[in-house]
């Protein structure tokens, strides 16, 4: 079992009040997030764009192991993952994480597609997530 973590620190009610990410790795060091940040475009983190930047990196992971499995070399893989924080009843939910990812290499083009929507379905955050989950590849 592998193990990592991060941390949050709050301090204040939900509009005034400001927060403070930090990984265990160092990556993300006080890391400044707030309602500002979430709602209003403020410099600063949000919980959405870090679980998009955790679905871009594990998805492109594993495609590129699927790709290394079915004979692709010469990878190259740049995603972006969007995620949708929609209104739902008093709340809100992520209600879907749009991959948009270009993949180059050298091997059969529809071995690197089986790869994509392989990789779309198994990697472990899109595991995690409970929304729709959709994927633009472009093949160079």
């Amino acid at each position: 079992m592998i193990r990592k973590h991060a941390s949050a620190h709050w301090e204040g009610p939900i509009k005034d009040g400001k927060g403070t990410i930090s990984t265990e790795s160092g990556a993300l060091e006080d890391q400044p997030y707030g309602f500002a940040t979430r709602f209003e475009g403020k410099p600063g983190s949000n919980p959405e764009e870090l679980i998009g930047a955790a679905h871009a990196a594990c998805f492109s992971m594993a495609l590129s192991l699927g790709l290394e499995q079915a004979g692709i070399s010469d990878i190259v893989i740049d995603t972006k993952a969007e995620v949708s924080l929609d209104k739902e009843g008093e709340g809100f939910a992520v209600k879907k994480s749009a991959l948009a990812t270009h993949v180059s290499g050298t091997g059969d083009e529809a071995a690197i597609r089986k790869a994509a929507e392989e990789a779309k379905a198994g990697c472990p955050i899109s595991k995690l997530l409970d929304c729709e989950i959709t994927l633009e590849l472009t093949i160079n």
